[in-house]
C-alpha cells in the first residue's frame, strides 16, 4: 500500500536557474499537494507529459527527495519519518541504471543482496528466477562497462527485485528498450501484481497503460487532474482512445 497526502515540493532556484527559466522566481514547484492511495494486487499508473511532476514524486515515493511538506506511508511505514525502513519495502526502477560499471551482474547482485540482509538461500532461489525470466545468464559474469543498454537494464530490474519488495516503483521503465526486454518488464509487473504487490509506474506508451494498469492518475504542471480506475477512465471518455483522451485533459488544464 501507498497512501499519499497533500505531497508538496518545492526547489529553490538559483540564479543561473533563474536565468535560464527566464523568471524571477526564486522557487519552482514541482508538486503541488498530491493525494492518492496505490493498492495492494493493483498496478496504478502515474502519468504526465514531461516536466509534469511524475519522476519527482516517484523519488519522494522512493525516499531519494525529502517532500517540502505532506506525508507519504509507504506498506504502514510513515516514509519521511522512517526512510530507512520504508526503503526495506521499496524496489526502484529507473531508466537511469546507475550501475557499476567494473562489476559482473553476479556481482552487483550480490552486494546489493548483502546491502538488504538477503539470506544465501534465498538470494541464490531469486537470483536464479530473475536470470531465467530476464534471460540473463549468458552475461552474468561479463563486466557491466561492456554491456548494451538492454542488458543493463535487465541487471537494473534485478537488482530493483532482489529483496522482494512489497512496494515496486516503476520510472518509465520501458523506454528506449528493444521489444523483447520491454516484454519481460511487462511480465514481472503481472507476475508482481498476482502476488499481491504493490506496484506504481509511469509510462509514456498508453498500449502498456491499457494492457496492466487497474488505477490510474494524470498530474500536469504538479497538479493532480485525475484520480481513479482505469475502467471509470474509458466509461467517461469522450474521445476515441485512451491517448487522445489524456492529451484532451492536458491541455484543457493548460488552458485554465
Amino acid at each position: 500500500m501507498i497512501e499519499v497526502t497533500n505531497l508538496y515540493k518545492e526547489f529553490i532556484l538559483s540564479k543561473q536557474q533563474q536565468k535560464e527559466l527566464n523568471t524571477t522566481d526564486k522557487k519552482s514547484i514541482a508538486v503541488n499537494s498530491i493525494s492518492f492511495k496505490c493498492e495492494p494486487g493493483k498496478v496504478f499508473s502515474l502519468l504526465g507529459p514531461n516536466g509534469a511532476g511524475k519522476t519527482t514524486t516517484l523519488r519522494m515515493l522512493s525516499t531519494i527527495f525529502q517532500p517540502t511538506s505532506g506525508s507519504i506511508k509507504i506498506a504502514g511505514i510513515d516514509a519521511i519519518q522512517n526512510p530507512q525502513e520504508a526503503r526495506k519495502k521499496i524496489g526502484f526502477l529507473t531508466g537511469s541504471t546507475g550501475l557499476y560499471g567494473r562489476l559482473t551482474p553476479n556481482e552487483l547482485i550480490d552486494y546489493f543482496a548483502a546491502l538488504y540482509s538477503v539470506s544465501s538461500s534465498d538470494l541464490k532461489e531469486r537470483k536464479d528466477k530473475l536470470f531465467t525470466l530476464l534471460d540473463m545468464h549468458d552475461f552474468q559474469n561479463k563486466r557491466i562497462g561492456k554491456l548494451s543498454t538492454g542488458m543493463k537494464q535487465k541487471v537494473s530490474i534485478c537488482r530493483t527485485m532482489i529483496h522482494n519488495p512489497q512496494v515496486i516503483v516503476f520510472d518509465e521503465p520501458t523506454s528506449g528498450l528493444d521489444v523483447i526486454t520491454a516484454e519481460n518488464i511487462i511480465t514481472l509487473i503481472r507476475d508482481c501484481k498476482q502476488e499481491g504487490k504493490t506496484v506504481i509506474f509511469s509510462s509514456h506508451i498508453m498500449s502498456e497503460v491499457d494492457l496492466l494498469c487497474d488505477d490510474i492518475a494524470i498530474i500536469h504542471k504538479g497538479n493532480l487532474l485525475y484520480n481513479a480506475s482505469l475502467e471509470e477512465f474509458k466509461n467517461q471518455m469522450t474521445t476515441e482512445n485512451l491517448t487522445t483522451e489524456f492529451i484532451k485533459i492536458v491541455k484543457e488544464s493548460s488552458n485554465n
